[in-house]
């Protein structure tokens, strides 16, 4: 989820820590699974928006001294473009990891035709073992399982997908990226039927759920994801509190899910400041070194961290600390940790 934020003055007294602790999570266009979500939508070709996705992830590491890692929604990139857009993400090796997965909302891509719905599975698979062998891809997912939005995928088709995915999750062998919105039953009980197969567990992003919910996930060894959208109600924030520090992970989910002012989560942000060095613009006057106004930028990752915090009644630094190392450790970025053991 990853990327750490730049930090402001009156984080001085720890500045080095929360250089490279909080991480940030960006989830990418459903239109594609590997394009970073700072690229700009115009009239490109495909290769060309890959290329300004990855000049906006640099810039974003610039600001923020971090590594982010893009999930992907869809499997619906042609096969013969796969490898250019593979070569993109190489070119920014060492600064940006991926995910391979389609989203709940995005599977109904598996039925398209009368053979997608054995084809696609067995390409995802070829796919992320590549991708895990390369070393860019770090986790399996976006996966899951969204009620709130039957709309965009039908619950009978998410159930099959789910189940199919977490298949080959076991096969591949890395931690799961994981989604679950009104559907802890069902959510639940498809993780505990191959929780002997998922060793590396993984993490349920951006939770919303209910304490007993996620109690029910951290006694299995689940990390919790915690942002914007964890922090808009007195009883998100009181989910919050309780999760222990040692499965918290923190994220972004950029552009979108940013902490809101009508949100309870502000709250609880104390002393925090946003970022004076940061250039806010409107996208079509947006250049190296600016973010871009209405959108949820990486660089807001600290404001996470701030109301976490608060909630939490400590330190934000303690925060930044177990957050970085539990998304170092699962997600085997422990290199980045210098001298520390995870």
């Amino acid at each position: 989820m990853l990327m750490t934020t730049h930090t402001v003055d009156r984080y001085q007294p720890y500045r080095p820590r929360l250089q490279r602790q909080i991480l940030w999570h960006a989830t990418t266009s459903q239109r594609s699974p590997w394009r970073s979500t700072t690229c700009e939508r115009s009239r490109m070709s495909e290769v060309d928006r890959h290329r300004v996705g990855s000049d906006r992830v640099k810039e974003s590491h610039r600001i923020g001294k971090g590594t982010p890692l893009v999930t992907p929604s869809t499997f619906s990139i042609p096969e013969t473009k796969r490898d250019q857009v593979l070569m993109g993400i190489r070119n920014i090796a060492g600064i940006i990891y991926t995910t391979v997965g389609v989203h709940p909302c995005s599977c109904k891509q598996f039925t398209k035709t009368s053979t997608s719905s054995s084809i696609f599975p067995a390409q995802l698979k070829a796919l992320a073992l590549a991708a895990k062998e390369s070393g860019h891809c770090v986790a399996f997912g976006e996966i899951g399982l969204d009620y709130d939005r039957l709309e965009l995928c039908p619950k009978d088709i998410q159930l099959e997908y789910f189940a199919k995915q977490l298949d080959v999750a076991v096969e591949v062998g890395l931690p799961l990226f994981l989604h679950s919105r009104a559907a802890h039953q069902d959510f639940i009980r498809l993780l505990k039927e191959r929780d002997h197969g998922l060793q590396k567990k993984g993490v349920v992003h951006s939770f919303t759920g209910t304490k007993e919910e996620m109690l029910e996930l951290v006694e299995m060894g689940w990390d919790i994801g915690v942002n914007g959208c964890s922090l808009k109600t007195e009883d998100n924030c009181s989910v919050v509190k309780e999760i222990p520090l040692e499965r918290l992970q923190l994220e972004t989910d950029g552009p979108w899910c940013e902490m809101r002012a009508s949100h309870e989560g502000t709250k609880f942000l104390g002393d925090y400041k946003e970022e004076k060095e940061v250039k806010w613009v409107k996208k079509e006057k947006w250049v190296e070194g600016a973010a871009i106004k209405g959108r949820n930028e990486p660089c807001m990752i600290g404001k996470v961290a701030w109301a976490v915090a608060g909630i939490k009644g400590i330190g934000v630094e303690v925060v930044a600390e177990a957050a970085w190392r539990n998304s170092a450790k699962m997600f085997g970025l422990s290199e980045m940790v210098e001298g520390q053991e995870l």
